[in-house]
């Protein structure tokens, strides 16, 4: 036993060893720290190359702890191209848990010296057996950064004796889902791209067949590749979708710059088409964002006016034609929309009044919208940005199948439920993923018969505008209630209630930023110009009450 022991103490040791000398080869610059957030790390790409390292250290842990493999994704999403970051998976492929964002910030921000004693307080704190095998699966975008930094993870993960698979350029959804099928022991499907493209074509194919007489009109489908990754993977699948979806790739990356006026963030934002899409009137569209895992529509009318058919208009859509075949199969499960305050309120009340379906509200961020989706036999959650998905309950999994199989059911329910089933196999419920998302809402549209103009105009939304104010801290505005009530500054909420009373349809919230130190207004009313004066007359209400600097925020007309 002596003898066992001593031997296990030197092969510790010795795997410090490696990581002590490997460390030296990925330096951490002296004085910079970095917090991991709700993206993960993400920065200027020359910073990153020890924070990589690092984290191929932190994700071997997790592996050890978990007994599970788990992801690590290099990738900035929606940043600038110089820009990169890194992401990890837990192991059924969702975020990885707040204790261990903890601990990757502590690891990222250790000076090099000290780097060994942080790793060891992990270790002893989550009473890691360092003899467990360790399972990591790196993947990457396509930054030019991207491949130096992820051989710095896999050299991460391999001074502390950990195995990798190294899936090399893969969207950050896929990632997830490759972790989520390795954990599940294939019952979530094949971790491979190949699996990944079988999977999802085959429920979009059995989903289609269910929608009559398809022109090719319908099938065409323009798609900006933001060009990222999204185009690479877009235009590997193609030939898996047998011409059902027509797609005419734009911005795929041959010349553009990533995420450079083109992707789903600048098109949200800017409220106009990327460069380089030829759109014709009413023709779809959609695009990805540069890691592929956000995704919103939009169109051109006959007046040539822009419409986005954001993450609000994403979730009515498919809640709605869930809800549908729900009632249609007999099966009484309930379903939910997850909102932020953010929704636009001509949603919510749709949702709720002419559809009936649950809406609950959360604080903003992925996390809190996906932890709240599974409170529910299925849960749609979209944020406005266009990242979103659908959770489906096991309990809700397995009525489906049952009846699937129930030889009494008659053709209506037969319909409904193999849809059912068939959609579940399209969704990828790791994570919201540009991909699926776009086959879900393609088919949807295609078993409805509905255009682009049709989904836009099941309901209307009602003008909005976003302001910020730049305040001395943030941390003097306090709220409730899923964020949409201030608690501090005193006076503030009700000053917020007296200014929504003068206008119609109106509401309005006051947040403090994650990142900065400004204050994020929003207001929406009946009319553009209404929601513009409510947002500037609450922005004077935060600028005097909790502290604002700088100019007094002006009128926008």
């Amino acid at each position: 036993m002596f003898i066992h022991e001593k031997m296990q103490c030197f092969s510790e040791m010795a795997q410090f060893e490696e990581v002590s000398q490997k460390s030296k080869l990925h330096p951490k610059p002296e004085g910079l720290t970095l917090q991991y957030g709700t993206a993960g790390f993400r920065t200027h790409a020359k910073h990153l190359d020890h924070i990589m390292f690092r984290m191929g250290l932190l994700a071997t842990l997790r592996s050890k702890k978990t007994k599970s493999t788990i992801g690590v994704m290099v990738t900035a999403s929606h940043n600038p191209e110089e820009d990169n970051g890194v992401k990890l998976i837990d192991p059924m492929g969702e975020m990885v848990t707040a204790a261990w964002e903890g601990y990757a910030t502590q690891l990222a921000n250790a000076e090099q010296d000290s780097l060994l004693k942080e790793l060891k307080d992990i270790i002893k704190k989550e009473d890691i057996d360092m003899s467990e095998p360790a399972s990591v699966y790196v993947g990457k975008d396509t930054r030019p950064s991207s491949a130096s930094l992820s051989q710095a993870v896999l050299d991460g993960v391999s001074s502390l004796g950990g195995k990798t698979h190294d899936y090399g350029l893969v969207t950050t959804p896929q990632l997830h889902y490759m972790v989520c099928c390795c954990n599940t022991h294939g019952c979530y499907g094949s971790p491979t791209v190949e699996g990944y493209y079988q999977k999802l074509s085959q429920a979009f194919l059995q989903l289609t067949q269910n929608a009559l007489n398809r022109t090719d009109d319908q099938k065409r489908l323009l798609v900006d590749g933001a060009n990222g990754i999204g185009a690479l993977k877009m235009r590997e699948m193609e030939p898996f979708l047998r011409s059902e979806l027509q797609v005419v790739l734009s911005n795929d990356g041959s010349s553009g710059k990533l995420n450079h006026m083109c992707g789903a963030d600048y098109v949200k934002v800017q409220q106009k088409a990327p460069q380089g899409m030829n759109m014709g009137v009413g023709e779809r569209c959609c695009s990805f964002d540069g890691d592929a895992d956000r995704i919103v529509y939009y169109y051109t009318d006959s007046k040539g006016c822009f419409h986005l058919l954001d993450g609000d208009k994403i979730a009515t859509l498919i809640s709605t034609y869930l809800k549908e075949l729900l009632t249609q199969a007999g099966l009484n499960l309930q379903i939910a929309v997850v909102q932020t305050a953010y929704a636009n309120g001509s949603s919510t009340r749709y949702l709720e009044d002419v559809m009936k379906v649950t809406v609950c509200c959360t604080k903003t961020g992925v996390k809190h919208l996906h932890h709240a989706a599974q409170e529910y036999d299925i849960g749609v959650y979209f944020e406005a940005n266009g990242h979103g998905t659908v959770l489906f309950s096991k309990a809700a999994q397995k009525q489906i199948q049952e009846l699937v199989k129930d030889p009494n059911a008659n053709d209506e329910r037969k319909r409904a439920v193999k849809l059912l089933e068939s959609t579940i196999n399209l969704i990828n419920q790791t994570v919201g993923d540009a991909i699926s998302d776009m086959l879900v809402i393609e088919a949807v549209l295609a078993i409805r018969g509905m255009s682009a103009q049709d989904w836009d105009a099941i309901y209307t939304d009602l003008p909005n505008r976003q302001l910020k104010v730049t305040v001395s801290d943030r941390r003097v505005i306090d709220t409730t209630d899923a964020e949409r009530r201030a608690v501090s500054p005193e006076g503030l909420q009700d000053t917020i209630d007296t200014l929504v009373k003068k206008y119609k349809s109106a509401r309005s919230f006051v947040r403090p930023s994650g990142t900065e130190d400004v204050v994020r207004v929003y207001a929406e009313a009946d009319t553009q110009e209404s929601a513009d004066s409510l947002a500037h007359e609450v922005s004077l209400a935060v600028y005097r009450l909790a502290g604002g600097i700088g100019d007094e925020p002006k009128p926008l007309h």
